[in-house]
């Protein structure tokens, strides 16, 4: 981590003050369920959230949630975001039957509580999200969207599951490995210039990786001046110079969605 004393500053996102429109589902993974949700819309999900678009729709997006859980506000006002925009959308609950981290916890065991949730570690509950999605909801062209720890979940997918169509990585933690530029599906890159938690050494490493190695369209985008979380933090409420580029972010990651689904 780029910060060993405060490893990420996602606490800043549960600034905003929202409710979600979402609606609790369950869903099953295998031997134990991975329900969750976070809705907007006529559905969202509570192992998960789901947040439904106000008319049927055959595209849906995986929100995955960073470190503070698929309840934070900011994550929720994400999923209705994308609803409204035509998505059908589930947030699962990818610490189902253990806490998120919280605002108040101890940085100094941080590594200790992320040992046993990797966002690489994900594909079970994935594998039940997709079902659920196929299943229940009628989807044919599902998307992914995280944050943070959901931001190194969704470069994941990319890796591995070949029929998500596109991905959002937004400051996301870059994991360097043998595979990591082996895209499968298109993938946007969203990072603040003034991550502490994302140094732009080592987006440049990333951007150079794909840029020889990647056969599939992918975007790597800095934002000047940001700092990490805000694009799903309300930082026009915080400072309104910041406004315009958190909607452009916001607006990319709408484009980038509707172009490959």
């Amino acid at each position: 981590m780029a910060n060993e004393a405060k490893p990420c500053p996602c606490d800043l996102g549960d600034r905003m003050e929202y409710g979600g429109l979402g609606r609790e589902v369950q869903a099953e993974a295998g031997p134990s369920s991975a329900s969750h949700r976070a809705e907007a819309g006529p559905s969202s999900a509570s192992h998960r959230a789901e947040a439904g678009p106000s008319s049927a729709s055959h595209r849906a997006v995986v929100l995955i949630h960073d470190i503070y859980g698929w309840r934070l506000p900011n994550t929720r006002y994400i999923a209705d975001m994308l609803a409204a925009n035509g998505y059908i959308v589930v947030c699962p609950d990818f610490y189902v039957g253990k806490d998120p981290w919280s605002p108040t916890s101890d940085w100094s065991r941080f590594q200790e509580w992320l040992e046993d949730k990797k966002p690489t570690g994900i594909n079970r509950e994935v594998d039940a999200v997709l079902r659920f999605l196929k299943e229940q909801c009628g989807a044919s062209l599902i998307g992914s969207v995280g944050f943070c720890w959901g931001g190194v979940a969704v470069h994941h997918l990319a890796l591995d599951y070949p029929e998500i169509k596109a991905g959002v990585s937004v400051y996301g933690i870059i994991r360097e490995t043998e595979h990591c530029f082996d895209l499968k599906s298109p993938l946007l890159f969203i990072f603040a210039e003034k991550d502490t938690v994302v140094p732009l050494e080592q987006v440049s490493v990333l951007e150079a990786g794909l840029k020889e190695k990647c056969t599939v369209d992918y975007r790597v985008k800095i934002f000047p001046g940001q700092s990490h979380g805000f694009v799903h933090r309300k930082r026009e409420d915080i400072n309104p110079a910041d406004q315009p580029l958190v909607q452009e972010a916001r607006s990319d990651m709408l484009s980038w969605l509707n172009t490959y689904m």
